[in-house]
C-alpha cells in the first residue's frame, strides 16, 4: 500500500498577501487573498489564489496516492469564528504510474468566513502546507494574510470558482463497510451511467485521514468504487456512513454525494 511518495525538498516561505517581500519557491508565481464581499447574513466571501508557473500543479483536498495533502490553519486570524472552503472540481493526473488529483497552473479557492462579530473587520491569517509539482513534488509552507472590511463587492473570479464546485445530488449511492488490519474498507455502488461517472473519490467530511485511491469497475449503469480509510492509529474504527462524501468526475462535469447508507 503506497501512502505518500518520497519528498526531496522542503521550503519554508512567508508570503504576504499584497506584496511578496520574500521569494516564492520555484514553480510558484503568486500566493494572495482575493477580497470579495459580505453577505446579508454577515459572512465574508474571499478566496485564496495560488498561481503557478506553466506546467506546475497543486493538489485537491484528497490528493490521491501520489499527492501531498494540503493543510490550512486559520487560528491566527482575528474576528473569525469559522472558515469553510469551497473546492472547485479537480483534475486527475498520472504521476509515475500513480494517480494524483488537483489543479494545473492556478487554484482559486473560495473561502466563506463567519466573523465572530459581523459588524467588525476580519483580519484573516492563513498558514498553508501544500505541495506543488512538476518533475518533482515540493512540500511548501506559506503564510498569507489580509484585512477584510466594509461591504466589498461581488468578484467574478470568486463567483466562477464557486460555480465550478461539484454539483450536489441526493442519494444515488449505496455503501458497505468492513474492517481491515489498519482501518476500514468502503465499497460504494454509484448509480450513474458511464458518461456521467468516470472517477470516484471517497472521503470523510469531518474526520480527515489517509484514504487510498478508489479501485473502480463498472456493472452496467453502476460504478463500483472501493477505497481504504486508515486513521493515525492504523486500527479499525466506527466509520459514520452519513459522514462519507463521494466526488464523481466525468466529461459531463463533477458531482458530489453526501452520505452513503447501506
Amino acid at each position: 500500500m503506497t501512502r505518500l511518495a518520497a519528498l526531496p525538498l522542503c521550503l519554508m516561505i512567508a508570503a504576504p498577501a499584497l506584496a511578496q517581500e520574500a521569494p516564492l519557491p520555484p514553480g510558484m508565481e503568486v500566493i494572495e487573498v482575493i477580497d470579495g464581499w459580505q453577505t446579508p447574513s454577515g459572512e465574508r466571501i474571499a478566496a485564496l489564489r495560488i498561481a503557478l508557473d506553466q506546467g506546475w500543479k497543486t493538489y485537491w483536498r484528497s490528493p490521491g496516492d501520489a499527492g501531498i495533502p494540503p493543510s490550512f490553519n486559520f487560528t491566527d486570524s482575528r474576528n473569525v469564528a469559522a472558515v469553510e472552503m469551497h473546492w472547485p472540481a479537480p483534475e486527475v493526473f498520472d504521476q509515475n504510474g500513480l494517480r494524483s488529483v488537483g489543479y494545473h497552473d492556478e487554484l482559486i479557492l473560495p473561502l466563506e468566513i463567519t466573523p465572530a462579530d459581523p459588524s467588525q473587520p476580519v483580519a484573516l491569517s492563513a498558514d498553508l502546507e501544500l505541495g506543488i509539482c512538476h518533475d518533482v513534488c515540493v512540500p511548501v509552507s506559506l503564510e498569507v494574510s489580509k484585512d477584510l472590511q466594509g461591504p466589498g463587492a461581488p468578484n467574478e473570479t470568486i463567483r466562477a470558482a464557486m460555480t465550478a464546485q461539484p454539483r450536489p445530488i441526493e442519494g444515488g449511492a449505496r455503501c458497505t463497510v468492513e474492517p481491515i488490519a489498519d482501518g476500514m474498507r468502503v465499497t460504494a455502488r454509484i448509480d450513474l451511467p458511464a458518461d456521467q461517472a468516470r472517477d470516484a473519490f471517497l472521503e470523510l467530511r469531518s474526520t480527515p485521514m489517509w484514504v487510498s485511491d478508489a479501485v473502480a469497475q463498472r456493472d452496467g449503469d453502476t460504478l463500483i468504487a472501493m477505497a481504504e480509510f486508515v486513521p493515525e492509529n492504523a486500527k479499525p474504527f466506527a466509520l459514520d456512513q452519513n459522514d462519507l462524501r463521494i466526488t464523481v468526475l466525468s466529461e459531463r462535469g463533477a458531482l458530489e454525494i453526501n452520505g452513503c447508507p447501506n
